[in-house]
């Protein structure tokens, strides 16, 4: 049994080391929009080039953080961690020395590889190393510094990419790294899961991958219309196919396809794609539209996003309360309308457009949606499984909702007409802007319909969300494994 205390020496050591690597995944996750703007300006790089500087990194991410917990529970969890700290840290330097944007899209797919190995290995170092009994402020301590990192994400990113440079945004990662790694190594004891010795399913895992790249890659060049597109989207489909068959015959698969049989899960992750596209892709295009449409820099872009993730660190651990005295389905009901009156008030964001009446009105709604809904659903999520696939279920709810958010960077410019260069002018963005605002707010409309007609109350006994305090507006919080 873990015996290290959250008030020793160690248990800080831990909790530092820990902090700080789930932190540079979160941290890139965010401020890279702000930088979007300088960054194709710099390297001369379309709108497409923009949408995959997102989308690479969150295609190798979300196909493969289910294996990333895997690959910790075998060979060890503190090994696969600093192995995936430094591994990001490689990337961010090929990231921060890019000299064109191809350079650049290949050095952020590398980075979601590195994510895959820390995000969720960072968790599961708490849940290993302390004793039962600490566990819980443990993990609460680690969400909640970072939240409070996310919240420092835009604001950080705006202040670099306005001062030394976008470069910096990922160059900021190699001191962390350098910081957090020899740390690990010295403080963090080595832990596994005995009962880890199945084969991986590295076929699964590419088979997803591939499947999201390849149908991402369709959505994002569809408006040329080529062969290329259309093979791409005939191979994305045909992957995503034997992908389904690959899980279905394995007997240890990365994605147990049985997990669906319950109404509850596919229902809370079928609500979770809906809120988390319209996320995604308002989160991609809000930054650039305060840039480019309303004229602010990429600090005043970053600091103005704040509220929404301000919010959450304040209020979700309340929110979560009142959804385990109340149950989830009306929050789950009533959240995602917030957003989506949120993201209607986006429409008044335009060319002189004034924070205090415009911008900052349409966050705290949005802000105070996610609110809303947010506890409730991972709760919902944990709710739907057996207590020994607690972290089963997040894993596959964290990945949806990350497969959900870029495939709304890939498809909100196709389905807007926004051209190749739309982002140079604040007309044409703009013009764009208002329909994607439209799209976001209907399928979060949708979301609210799913979650009031399939959602249900959880039993009593149901195990409950460690990460009570979240501050990340793109995914929903990882839960690790546990007892009730």
């Amino acid at each position: 049994m873990p015996d290290v205390r959250l008030s020793s020496p160690q248990g800080k050591w831990i909790l530092l080391t820990t902090v700080l690597g789930s932190s540079m995944a979160l941290l890139d996750s965010t401020v890279v929009n702000v930088a979007l703007p300088r960054i194709g300006r710099d390297l001369d790089a379309d709108l497409a080039a923009l949408q995959w500087t997102v989308n690479a990194y969150m295609v190798t991410l979300a196909g493969l953080i289910l294996l990333g917990g895997a690959l910790g529970d075998r060979f060890g969890r503190r090994r696969i961690f600093v192995i995936g700290v430094l591994w990001f840290a490689a990337a961010s330097l090929l990231c921060g020395l890019a000299p064109n944007a191809g350079v650049l899209i290949a050095a952020r797919a590398l980075q979601g590889i590195g994510g895959a190995l820390l995000t969720p290995g960072s968790l599961a170092l708490i849940q290993a190393s302390f004793h039962p009994d600490d566990r819980g402020r443990a993990v609460g301590l680690w969400s909640g510094f970072g939240g409070v990192g996310a919240a420092v994400g835009p604001f950080l990113g705006g202040w670099l990419v306005d001062g030394a440079g976008w470069r910096w945004v990922f160059l900021l990662n190699v001191p962390l790294a350098l910081l957090c790694a020899p740390i690990a190594l010295r403080h963090v004891p080595e832990s596994s899961d005995e009962r880890a010795h199945a084969r991986f399913d590295v076929l699964g895992a590419v088979l997803g991958a591939a499947a999201l790249a390849l149908l991402t890659y369709a959505l994002i060049e569809a408006r040329g219309a080529s062969w290329a597109v259309a093979v791409s989207a005939v191979a994305g489909a045909a992957a995503a196919v034997a992908f389904v068959a690959v899980e279905r015959r394995r007997t240890d698969p990365m994605m147990p396809l049985d997990v669906f049989a319950s109404r509850q899960f596919t229902a809370v992750n079928l609500v979770t794609l809906c809120v988390y596209a319209a996320f995604g892709g308002f989160f991609f295009l809000a930054a650039l539209q305060l840039q480019v449409v309303v004229g602010w820099s990429a600090l005043a872009a970053g600091t103005a996003l704040l509220p929404t993730t301000v919010l959450m660190l304040l209020l979700s651990a309340r929110s979560g309360e009142l959804s385990e005295r109340i149950g989830p389905r009306l929050q789950l009901t009533v959240g995602p309308l917030l957003c989506a009156a949120g993201m209607l008030l986006m429409l008044r964001v335009g060319p002189g457009a004034s924070y205090l009446t415009d911008v900052l009105p349409a966050l705290v709604v949005l802000g105070l949606g996610m609110v809303t809904l947010v506890a409730p659903l991972t709760a919902s999520v944990l709710a739907a499984l057996d207590t020994a696939r607690a972290g089963l279920a997040s894993g596959i709810n964290n990945a949806a909702a990350r497969a959900a958010g870029l495939v709304a960077v890939a498809a909100l410019p196709l389905l807007t007409g926004m051209g190749e260069e739309a982002y140079r002018s604040a007309d044409a963005f703009d013009d764009a802007f208002g329909p994607a605002m439209l799209i976001c707010a209907g399928v979060l409309v949708a979301g609210s319909v799913i979650a009031f007609t399939t959602v249900r109350r959880p039993a009593p006994d149901c195990r409950r969300p460690e990460c009570r305090t979240h501050g990340s507006v793109l995914t929903p919080p990882l839960e690790a494994e546990g007892t009730a």
